[in-house]
């Protein structure tokens, strides 16, 4: 199965406690494409500049990414650049956000585009997300969206209505607990889903990631990593890794979705090694299954048995009548 992505490919200038790094490729559709390279062919819609470097082209088609949808226009690609906390690796200041080319932007899809089976609109106005999804020839297996506090703030009509037309939605926890004006994760997540879509997965950095759907809920945790370098693009590769194992596996079932969360939390492990997609373009799949492993066997236990109960204190039992 083919994902069809659209979203932002971008050129950032970080700044982290391990260093700094300027004009490195970026984007919320570039580091998707490139996590989900690994389980399905991607095709990515978005345009870049003509500063935009064929090196960069090139790392893209050697992922086999579609990029017959990348459409240049003259001027600057979007630029972004941040700086993040030397006490908290997880917090960061937007220094600078120039869209360029990216501000007159209105995706097209072509008629192979219109009739992928999956569908992820990455970060952008929800205007252009629902845009891209009435172009679709038919209703997706799954439409997955993604967003941020600019449009929460300034688009919130419109991101409500984008919602209720979407299967899955993404969100941090800061943009979840915004949105729903809920304070509760799991209490974000059910009003959330009351709007519309079947699941919500609430990404908490280093804390993992929630997934929500009715009548159940599953909680995986991040990776456990000694160094983080660069932050940015984890919650797109996060994306990339559970919507390509979706599309590969065709499992949408709880299970399925349970596993996409692990893999995505693997894959957003991967991220954060380096800066840009510089660990993401290297991996293979060996290491990526390797982790995966190693994530499953850190949240196994042996679960209770039928009749089986808690070693409670004789007193505790006696207590609760048992």
């Amino acid at each position: 199965m083919s994902v069809l992505v659209v979203g932002t490919v971008a050129y950032d200038t970080v700044k982290t406690p391990a260093g700094s790094r300027s004009g490195v490729l970026g984007g919320s559709a570039a580091f998707f494409s490139i996590a989900g390279s690994y389980f399905v062919p991607i095709s990515l819609v978005a345009v870049v500049g003509d500063d935009f470097l064929d090196e960069h082209l090139r790392l893209l088609k050697s992922h086999g990414v579609d990029t017959s949808g990348l459409e240049r226009s003259a001027g600057e690609s979007f630029r972004w650049s941040g700086v993040y906390s030397s006490e908290d690796v997880n917090m960061r200041e937007t220094l600078d956000t120039r869209l360029n080319v990216f501000a007159e932007f209105s995706p097209t899809l072509d008629p192979e585009h219109r009739t992928m089976p999956y569908l992820f609109l990455a970060n952008m106005d929800p205007a252009l997300q629902s845009s891209v999804l009435d172009q679709m020839a038919a209703r997706p297996k799954l439409v997955a969206l993604d967003t941020m506090n600019i449009w929460i703030d300034g688009s919130r009509e419109a991101l409500e209505e984008t919602i209720k037309s979407v299967d899955l939605v993404f969100m941090d926890e800061g943009e979840a607990r915004s949105f729903s004006r809920e304070r509760s994760v799991v209490s974000a997540a059910d009003r959330i889903l009351d709007m519309g879509p079947s699941t919500v997965v609430v990404k908490r950095g280093e804390h993992g990631a929630l997934v929500r759907r009715a009548g159940t809920a599953f909680s995986v945790p991040a990776f456990p990593l000694e160094h983080v370098v660069d932050p940015t693009g984890a919650g797109d590769s996060f994306a990339g890794g559970f919507i390509g194992y979706l599309a590969a596996s065709g499992d949408l079932s709880d299970e399925g979705f349970r596993r996409a969360a692990i893999l995505g939390s693997v894959i957003g492990s991967f991220t954060v090694e380096s800066f840009s997609v510089d660990r993401l373009h290297t991996l293979t799949p060996p290491e990526i299954e390797e982790r995966f492993r190693a994530l499953t066997n850190l949240i196994r236990f042996e679960p209770l048995r039928d009749r089986e109960s808690l070693p409670w204190r004789e007193t505790t039992r006696q207590k609760s009548g048992g």
